[in-house]
């Protein structure tokens, strides 16, 4: 009878996790399958590079400074309807994306489907949570960020083909296309996880959410071009002000967007956070830094290139459904700590880095970076979900989303920053090999310090009170 039961469950969770693969692959996918055809877009729309990139820019920028309100949202007024919101949302931006007429228009479009995605950020994780048993969260967790990874993988490889053959409007195509069939698939066999969502006397944080997202956009974009002139740095100041008027706001009033308690009486939940932070601020820019060598120092085109910096992912892919196991049957502080010091030698054997240093080499330390993102990442935000109640666990997931997007504009700050200062204002591209291992040898520096860091408070997390 027991047997029966769990299959039962297992049968019914089914959908779910179909449909949360399919939105995590998606929505990372759709990012870093459009990196390759920028070009395409740039040369048919006759944009400049600042245009361009805020087709990439505009989409973070979105996802990152709504997903907490989204979260909030789902919290109250339930989970599944804000994910279809979402997926309905993001399949409509993606479709008008690949019509898009002129550089505005993709650019607004784009700006959109990063609501989106904000939305599907704010529940994805949490109605999964919500839907499965305590014993099987970490496994299902594996799963849905070994899609996750899987999108960022694939996405340029799948990216480049259709961007070649097809042309870049193909990419949203078919993006439009899978992400209808998942919002389909939610509609009709995903079930509300917390029926009382909806009878909860609270209300929105209208002002809080204001500032909650201005002081993000403020600050993810003035840190993103801190370099690039005087705007972003005011930017930046208007956004740490926003900062403390923000946390004004959500301590005096009954109804906050993101109880601060959360962080204040839970370390495991604050912990987890910074040390997601800290671990995406210490990854996220290495393929970008050994995309320039490939090219610039060992002489690699394009898509050899791309075949050598997909290792770290596959690896991600492969190992974070067993590690999300594992966090089930172990504890996952320790899980995260080891997965933390695992990718910090990795990312020092970058700081030896020369002209011709041995491509095995280079091969070797991406794999050590891959096992270490996988035993950290799924068994991390099994910690950060188990560490909340149910009420909170949308918020939580925003949160946790938001950490992993703070920390991919952090590690890109600090490539700009280290260029600027030690190469001046030009890319890396058009410097000299000298001067690309010097600037990649202190970036890679940086990156170690920020995994040693997370292993600290990957450890002194104790559990919650």
């Amino acid at each position: 009878m027991m047997k029966m039961m769990t299959q039962s469950k297992t049968g019914s969770n089914l959908p779910l996790l179909v449909v949360v693969m399919m939105t995590s692959f998606l929505t990372t996918f759709t990012g870093s399958a459009l990196n390759l055809s920028v070009p395409a877009i740039s040369e048919e729309f006759h944009a400049g590079a600042v245009s361009i990139g805020w087709i990439i820019t505009g989409y973070i920028l979105a996802s990152a400074a709504l997903s907490v309100p989204f979260g909030r949202l789902a919290d109250l007024y339930g989970k599944k309807k804000v994910l279809v919101a979402g997926q309905f949302f993001f399949t409509a931006c993606a479709f008008l994306c690949s019509v898009a007429w002129n550089i505005e228009t993709i650019i607004a479009f784009r700006l959109a489907q990063g609501i989106g995605a904000a939305m599907i950020f704010a529940t994805n994780v949490a109605i999964l949570v919500a839907s499965c048993p305590a014993e099987k969260r970490g496994k299902m967790l594996g799963l849905s960020v070994s899609a996750t990874y899987a999108g960022l993988s694939l996405g340029p490889v799948i990216g480049g083909v259709m961007n070649h053959n097809f042309g870049w409007r193909s990419i949203f195509y078919i993006t439009a296309a899978l992400a209808a069939a998942a919002a389909l698939l939610a509609v009709l066999r995903l079930k509300e996880p917390d029926s009382a969502a909806s009878e909860r006397k609270e209300r929105m944080d209208l002002p809080g959410c204001i500032l909650y997202s201005s002081m993000l956009a403020c600050i993810m974009y003035g840190f993103s071009s801190v370099t690039s002139g005087i705007l972003p740095k005011i930017l930046l100041l208007i956004g740490v002000l926003l900062f403390f008027l923000f946390l004004h706001r959500e301590l005096h009033t009954p109804e906050p967007l993101i109880d601060l308690d959360l962080f204040r009486k839970n370390t495991i939940f604050s912990f987890s956070n910074i040390a997601a932070l800290l671990n995406y601020g210490a990854s996220y820019a290495v393929s970008y830094l050994l995309s320039i060598y490939l090219q610039t120092v060992l002489g690699f085109d394009s898509q050899i290139a791309g075949l050598i910096l997909i290792t770290s992912p596959v690896f991600q892919t492969i190992l974070s459904p067993a590690a999300g196991r594992l966090s089930d049957r172990y504890s996952p502080f320790v899980l995260t700590s080891c997965g933390m010091a695992i990718s910090a030698a990795g990312i020092f054997a970058f700081v030896f880095i020369r002209e011709g240093y041995p491509l095995p080499l280079i091969i070797g330390a991406l794999t050590v970076i891959g096992i270490g993102f996988a035993f950290f990442s799924s068994p991390n935000t099994n910690a950060i979900m188990s560490s909340v109640e149910k009420k909170d666990y949308s918020i939580a997931s925003s949160v946790t989303a938001t950490s992993r997007s703070i920390g991919h504009t952090l590690s890109m700050a600090v490539v700009t920053t280290v260029v600027a200062v030690t190469i001046g204002n030009i890319t890396l591209a058009e410097a000299s090999a000298v001067a690309v291992l010097h600037a990649m040898r202190i970036s890679f520096i940086i990156f170690t310090v920020f995994c040693i860091a997370g292993i600290f408070f990957s450890a002194k997390r104790k559990n919650r009170e």
